[in-house]
């Protein structure tokens, strides 16, 4: 016996998305937390504001990220990283595809007692005005 689809429409929270791309961001490669502060960590434990994820409904779903990442990985890596699992994640609960993904790493997480990480011998010393650009991802 086959089941028949009922029509009808869902609606989505905006919390309930913000909760998705939260998920995925903080799930990703070299992902420490969002940028924000202590009163953006505050508000965001209070359940007011959500620093850091900025979501919109423009010409499509368009989504903002403010990241702060671990010292010593590459940045471009994690930015595509992030982007796969939240096109994906957002993709998969709700059926929706991502218009449009920025992503703005707003500083790097140390860890505790300072300790900065001698970079390898095999990395560039320097990185070149395209280097991101080339990479494929949108990183501001």
């Amino acid at each position: 016996m086959a089941i028949r689809p009922t029509p009808g429409r869902s609606l989505v929270t905006r919390r309930a998305l913000i909760d998705i791309v939260h998920a995925a961001t903080l799930g990703s490669y070299g992902v420490t937390g969002f940028a924000g502060g202590r009163i953006g960590r505050l508000l965001d434990r209070l359940g007011v504001a959500h620093p850091g994820i900025e979501i919109r409904h423009d010409d499509g779903l368009v989504v903002e990220l403010d990241l702060t990442v671990a010292l010593g990985v590459p940045v471009a890596e994690v930015a595509r990283q992030v982007d796969s699992a939240v096109r994906y994640a957002v993709h998969r609960a709700l059926g929706r595809e991502v218009t449009r993904l920025v992503i703005h790493v707003d500083g790097l997480h140390v860890p505790p007692g300072g300790a900065l990480p001698s970079a390898p011998a095999s990395l560039p010393m320097r990185v070149r005005s395209r280097d991101l650009a080339d990479s494929g991802t949108d990183v501001a």
